[in-house]
């Protein structure tokens, strides 16, 4: 028998309680259940012995999240993971564990989203007096779980990005605001015969150093500290921004792309790694992808025309737009 579509006031109401669910995954998160359980199903008074919590509380929460296709029930006292728990354990592929928790920072702001459709602003900055970049430099431990989270949610761009674009041709690649430099180590690990230089701000370069010695890149890669609102280095064949324009304003994204102009040759490559919105009907995860951009930045997503104004007016030509098997395309300009 065919189950019955859900009324509007229940597909409505499923969509305004989300919340729920997502709170219910950060406490997970926070309290490490997944890595608790990564030897095998635990009774959940042991894993409130091991989590410092209260055992029946515990209990509701993963009988709750288990509901929701996150944990399994194992009889009635027993929890284990499922794919998606795993998905919340430290130090494996792909994990989400620092994204759930950084997700208590996007569910605050987002309660200004009102504050940002009235006046155009960011949110983040009414709540906080300050963006999200100022807040996280002087909270160092809220910028280490950013930078957490997008290494760590960045495995799928970056092999789709490596799958869908060819390097080769290119002698030294520079990775503008690349964080810990996941995306230019699978670059250099994947073309053996091309340099690279790193560049970001001193946090994040400090804490890539070591990951570049461990994968025996450090050789063949530059680490170098600074801001691309101030400069960028120059000497490099091919620029890459990932994911990063999303982040600012036009006139912001226009300063920034006309700094990498300034470091580049007539005729260098420049790679936009971001999402690219279909002018017309884009998906809801684009465009909620979007407002969220909104409240945090004050930035957005933008469709390729928008990149293609952006480029012009910063002293590049767009060549070409490239899917990848990611959310991302790869958008090809040249400098002109």
């Amino acid at each position: 028998m065919n189950q019955l579509s859900p009324t509007p006031q229940a597909a409505l109401r499923q969509l305004i309680d989300g919340y729920r669910a997502s709170q219910a995954i950060r406490v997970a998160a926070e309290l490490g259940l997944a890595d608790l359980l990564a030897d095998g199903p635990r009774h959940y008074e042991e894993l409130a012995r091991a989590s410092g919590t209260d055992s029946l509380a515990l209990y509701r929460l993963l009988r709750a999240l288990a509901s929701a296709g996150v944990f399994t029930q194992v009889g009635a006292q027993h929890f284990s993971l499922n794919p998606l728990a795993e998905c919340l354990r430290t130090g494996v592929t792909g994990s989400l564990h620092s994204w759930a928790i950084l997700s208590d920072e996007h569910h605050r702001t987002w309660t200004a989203l009102r504050h940002s459709v009235t006046t155009g602003k960011t949110a983040f900055d009414h709540l906080h007096g300050t963006s999200v970049w100022e807040h996280r430099k002087h909270n160092p431990e809220q910028g280490r779980l950013f930078n957490e989270a997008m290494t760590a949610t960045n495995a799928l761009v970056v092999r789709s990005v490596i799958d869908a674009y060819a390097f080769s041709r290119f002698g030294v690649v520079v990775d503008v605001a690349g964080g810990h430099g996941s995306l230019i180590q699978a670059i250099l690990t994947a073309n053996p015969n091309l340099r690279g230089i790193l560049f970001d701000l001193p946090a994040a370069i400090r804490e890539a150093a070591a990951s570049f010695e461990h994968a025996g890149l450090a050789a063949r890669c530059q680490l170098v500290e600074g801001s691309f609102f101030e400069s960028v280095p120059p000497g490099g064949d091919a620029y890459i921004l990932s994911r990063i324009l999303h982040d600012w304003t036009d006139e912001q994204s226009i300063a920034i792309l006309k700094k990498c102009r300034r470091a580049m040759t007539g005729g260098a490559t420049l790679l936009l790694i971001e999402r690219v919105l279909d002018a017309v009907n884009p998906s809801a995860e684009a465009t909620l992808t979007d407002i969220h951009m909104l409240v945090m930045t004050g930035g957005r997503e933008r469709t390729v025309a928008e990149f293609e104004s952006l480029l012009v007016a910063s002293g590049f030509e767009l060549v070409r737009s490239i899917s990848t098997r990611s959310a991302v395309y790869v958008v090809e300009a040249v400098a002109v």
